[in-house]
Parts: structure tokens; C-alpha cells; sequence
């Protein structure tokens, strides 16, 4: 069953001059019920420009996007964004920040406990309930935000490079961290990258962008078991899936620095 169907979805942003820059050729996508949809493409290709479509922060030119049947018109609690830079209140504890969605809906006290205590042990934060975001490391904050974004149960959780800034070694605990969590709770994820290894390792789909304007060029399965351990990046399945998407990427990044 399709949950996210993306119809005709293109974007022509204008400047305060009138020239008109097109970043998303009409596009048409859909993500099924569980999916882990990686999103890969080179940099301003428009992959973060159809994310923010989707979250309802930003419109299309034309087209439509729908969730469950209806049109999306702006942001909404059935979507849980992350963004690469850390979101989180910074006058507010890491249990107040997982909470807060759930708060604002007035779900009660003890569900908000319930929820929040819940995604905390899951994302490894255990001893940190108290501490505030500049008391974190930036792993640390962008555990944090995926709790918050999972606590409050969205249909789809939709990350745009959640680990772009970190360091390399946390990198890979938090593509772990994230799999494992999807593994066991099957949410529907749309995740933008531009790093290949991620995009394979994490996806059971990868939609690759071309240069921009940007179009989905290829929708490629990724066929790797379950759970998934990084060793499985030195098998032969995945690096025949690297080079493939390496070829797919190498072509777009040419065409890019052509204009």
C-alpha cells in the first residue's frame, strides 16, 4: 500500500529580480507502508527542496502531494522532521524536548513520561533526561531529535542528512542506532543523503536524483537482510550496489559542474 504519493511535484523558485531558477523537474514518487526510502543525489540537486514539500514547509509549483489520500497544505504532527543542524529547544532538558510534541497535542502526563522514557532507552540516552542540549555532544542532540520526532508517532518520518555534521565514527553508531530502531518499530522513513554507503546501507529503496533541475532518475532495491550489520558493506551485493549508484552519481555530479 502506497502511504506517501508525490504526483507532478516540480519547483520554480523566483528571486526578488524575477529570474526564475526551476530546482525540482515535475516529479512522481511513492512510498510504501515501512518503506526506508533513501534519497541520493548530487548537492543542490533539490533533494532537501522535495523533503521540505512533503514536510508541508515549502510548496510546489505544481503538482500535489498526498498522505493517506489527502493533499498536504503545510506541516503536520502525521510528519516528524530532523533536520543536519540540531533542533532543539535549548532552554529545555532532553525529556522536555522528546515531550514537547505530546504536550502541545495534551496528551497526559503520564503517556508523555511513558513515550518519552520509552524512546530515551531506545535512542541510548539513559542518564540524560536532565542534562540541556549545550550539556550534549552532537550525536547526543541528534539522538535526542529522533526521539522527539518518534514519540510522536508520525506516519512518516522524514530526516534531511540527520548525519551530515557529525563526525565519522558517530556517524556509523547513528546509522545503526536509526536501522535498528526501524527494524523494530517499521516506520516509514524518507531519508536525504548525499554519502552512498549511508544511502545503501540504510534503504530498502534509493531514489537517485539527477543534477538539477532535479528529477528521479533511478528507484533501485536494495535487497540486503535484516537486520543489517556493518559488515555487510564489504559484501559483494553491496559493493556491486556502490558501484552501480557510484556510476549513477559520478554522471550527475559531470553534468552539474558542466552548467
Amino acid at each position: 500500500m502506497n502511504l506517501l504519493s508525490i504526483q507532478g511535484v516540480s519547483r520554480t523558485f523566483t528571486s526578488h529580480k524575477g529570474t526564475q531558477t526551476q530546482a525540482l523537474l515535475p516529479v512522481d514518487f511513492e512510498v510504501r507502508e515501512n518503506d526506508f526510502v533513501t534519497i541520493l543525489g548530487p548537492s543542490g540537486c533539490g533533494k532537501s527542496t522535495m523533503l521540505r514539500i512533503v514536510a508541508g514547509l515549502d510548496f510546489p509549483t505544481t503538482g500535489q502531494v498526498l498522505l493517506d489520500g489527502q493533499a498536504i497544505d503545510g506541516p503536520g504532527a502525521d510528519r516528524g522532521m530532523v533536520f543536519q543542524s540540531y533542533t532543539l529547544f535549548p532552554w529545555l532538558t532532553v525529556a522536555q524536548n522528546i515531550r514537547f510534541g505530546l504536550r502541545e497535542k495534551g496528551v497526559p502526563e503520564a503517556v508523555q513520561k511513558e513515550r518519552s522514557d520509552y524512546f530515551i532507552a531506545k535512542v541510548g540516552l539513559r542518564g540524560f533526561e536532565n542534562h540541556f542540549p549545550k550539556q550534549l555532544s552532537g550525536g547526543m542532540q541528534q539522538r535526542t531529535a529522533i526521539a522527539r520526532a518518534l514519540a510522536n508517532d508520525p506516519r512518516i518520518l522524514l530526516m534531511d542528512e540527520p548525519f551530515g555534521a557529525l563526525d565519522n565514527q558517530t556517524r556509523v553508531v547513528m546509522q545503526e542506532l536509526l536501522l535498528g530502531i526501524w527494524e523494530a518499530e517499521r516506520k516509514t522513513v524518507m531519508f536525504v543523503t548525499h554519502d552512498i554507503d549511508e544511502a545503501i546501507f540504510m534503504a530498502n529503496r534509493v531514489a537517485v536524483f539527477s543534477a538539477r533541475p532535479g528529477r528521479i532518475k533511478a528507484d533501485i532495491a536494495v535487497n540486503l537482510p535484516h537486520p543489517r550489520h556493518y559488515t555487510v558493506k564489504t559484501s559483494p551485493e553491496f559493493m556491486e550496489l556502490k558501484a552501480r549508484l557510484t556510476e549513477e552519481i559520478r554522471a550527475e555530479a559531470l553534468a552539474a559542474a558542466a552548467h
